[in-house]
């Protein structure tokens, strides 16, 4: 018998960014505390940027040229970097059970590998040959055309979002986001109309956005052997996904979390596997007073709040930063990192920090 799964589709509006990424967050809750099935979500923002969860948004964005534009701005729970997101960009949640048949094990490296094969498929559906990048692109001719995210906060289930390029204006990335030096020459790139392509420019057609939730929804039921039921969130879901909206998308302590840290902080910026990580510390003598761990990479809170907390008020030196780090890592703690890069960007906060 073939499984079906939920979908939650909207082809009629685009979103805020509030109702949209509320809906996400609800996706994995429903699978993991409702008795819900997968539950795919295809739908479009309206004009807005997005951060991930653990980046500082007043340090990725020019917040002032957002408002200026009418663009929304807001924070997503999963990891990575800034996204722009408009009524021709392809906005996919899934929540999924991390055991689910089929879906790669192995952590966050694993389900953009399983998510990388859908997406990989909906792409040769419309016409257009790619491949996956790690740690979380799917290029064409080495441009990005979509970008993959992940978080496994919510008990045995995960939230996997995307953006897919249908369209894509350059113009509004650059004018709105703040790339650092070590974010633009990532690749030997130094401009982003260099580094990412769109599907109506792969195939020189203006192809409805429609068509490219079609790709990705068949191709879904391919790489999976299922078949999708078209839905609505029930009561329950509507009360979590107005509890998100509340608690969560229109709070300013949610959006500003990770906020920009005193002036007297050391920055330590550095270009990883992992994605930008941006480490701002500041000392107390030759202790660590305090230390704050950013950047587009894909973590789980907890994980980030025992690596910060082990390192507070510990000695600063380099061989006591490595010590207390390696007590409490674990494998993948932040995807794609080890010890002695996370202490190179430490290290690396802490010159800065002696300078000012």
């Amino acid at each position: 018998m073939v499984a079906v799964w939920r979908l939650f589709k909207n082809t009629q509006r685009s979103v805020s960014t509030a109702e949209g990424l509320a809906v996400d967050d609800t996706l994995p809750e429903s699978v993991s505390n409702h008795g819900s099935p997968p539950i795919l979500h295809l739908y479009t923002f309206i004009p807005s940027v997005i951060v991930g969860k653990y980046q500082d948004i007043e340090a990725a964005l020019k917040l002032d040229r957002c408002r200026a534009r009418g663009i929304e701005f807001n924070r997503r729970s999963t990891g990575g970097g800034t996204v722009i997101m408009g009524p021709e960009i392809v906005a996919l949640g899934l929540g999924i059970n991390v055991d689910y048949p089929g879906l790669e094990n192995g952590g966050v490296g694993g389900v953009f590998e399983s998510m990388a094969r859908v997406l990989v498929g909906a792409l040769e559906r419309l016409g257009i040959s790619s491949h996956f990048q790690p740690k979380n692109d799917i290029e064409v001719s080495g441009k990005k055309i979509a970008g993959l995210s992940a978080a496994a906060d919510t008990g045995n289930s995960l939230l996997f979002h995307t953006s897919f390029l249908v369209d894509f204006d350059i113009e509004l990335m650059t004018d709105i986001m703040n790339t650092p030096v070590e974010k633009l020459s990532d690749k030997g790139y130094n401009c982003f109309s260099r580094r990412m392509t769109t599907v109506r420019e792969e195939l020189g057609e203006k192809i409805p956005v429609e068509s490219a939730m079609e790709a990705i929804q068949r191709s879904f039921e391919t790489e999976f052997s299922i078949r999708f039921r078209e839905d609505q969130p029930d009561q329950w879901e509507k009360e979590k996904i107005r509890s998100f909206i509340k608690n969560r998308y229109t709070n300013r302590d949610w959006i500003f979390s990770h906020k920009h840290p005193r002036a007297r902080m050391g920055v330590g910026r550095l270009k990883t596997r992992a994605g930008l990580l941006e480490i701002y510390l500041s000392l107390s003598g030759s202790s660590i007073e305090s230390l704050l761990i950013t950047g587009d990479f894909f973590s789980t809170t907890d994980a980030i709040n025992r690596l910060e907390n082990a390192l507070k008020w510990t000695s600063a030196r380099e061989e006591k930063i490595q010590e207390n780090l390696s007590r409490v890592w674990q494998d993948n703690m932040i995807y794609g990192l080890d010890v002695p890069t996370l202490t190179k960007a430490i290290l690396k906060a802490k010159a800065n920090q002696v300078r000012l």
